[in-house]
């Protein structure tokens, strides 16, 4: 008789244990559905800033304006041919682009200027596009004056150009997306490893504004 009150004293302890248990348990599994809950919404695509009409020569010889890419998404950047530096990332992550959109060519559109336009001619641009397999009608390279250029560059897509001491370009590494109105609706690092697939899902939000507005 002398064991019975140790032992029922035994059952209050390893409730409190199961319950701290429990807890836990519980506790755990909240910490996990919190961490892995699905991500907020992005936000939507601010208009930043018109872009204003241009007219400069495409890779094939042929004069090339904004008005040729009304109700068109675009997406530029900026490069020259002789460049050594950044250009080479910059036009593969733009390859890798290219490839991407084969399927909506038609409602998505590539547009590399040169900033170096002394030098890379449509000659010289159209030499480059074959090499990347760029199709012309898809993937334009413009060239046009230096002022031209520089007005479309800096005061339009609002980009830095510059000269460095040896006199090449200094330009900016940035891709430029735009709309079917023209209007600049975002900025992408071209030196980010995910630029192109950050790229994609700005194109599709687009299109899909796109298709809400025409319905």
């Amino acid at each position: 008789m002398s064991d019975l009150p140790a032992r029922s004293g035994i059952k209050p302890i390893v409730w409190v244990i199961a319950f701290v248990a429990a807890a836990l348990l519980i506790g755990l599994a909240y910490v996990s559905l919190k961490n892995t809950r699905p991500a907020e919404p992005s936000a939507p695509m601010e208009k930043l800033a018109q872009v204003p009409e241009f007219t400069l020569t495409d890779q094939t010889g042929a004069p090339f304006a904004s008005a040729d890419l009304k109700g068109k998404i675009w997406v530029a950047n900026f490069i020259f041919t002789r460049c050594k530096g950044p250009c080479p990332l910059i036009i593969a992550r733009m390859v890798e682009l290219n490839g991407k959109l084969k399927k909506i060519h038609d409602g998505v559109k590539l547009v590399s200027f040169t900033v170096d336009p002394e030098h890379d001619t449509p000659q010289v641009l159209a030499n480059l596009g074959q090499n990347l397999a760029a199709n012309p009608p898809d993937w334009k390279f413009l060239t046009g004056s230096p002022e031209a250029i520089n007005n479309i560059v800096v005061k339009g897509l609002l980009q830095p150009l510059a000269k460095e001491p040896d006199g090449t370009p200094a330009h900016s590494q940035r891709f430029v997306i735009v709309d079917g109105k023209g209007w600049i609706r975002g900025f992408r690092e071209g030196e980010d490893p995910e630029v192109v697939q950050k790229l994609m899902v700005d194109i599709g939000t687009l299109l899909r504004e796109n298709s809400t507005i025409q319905k």
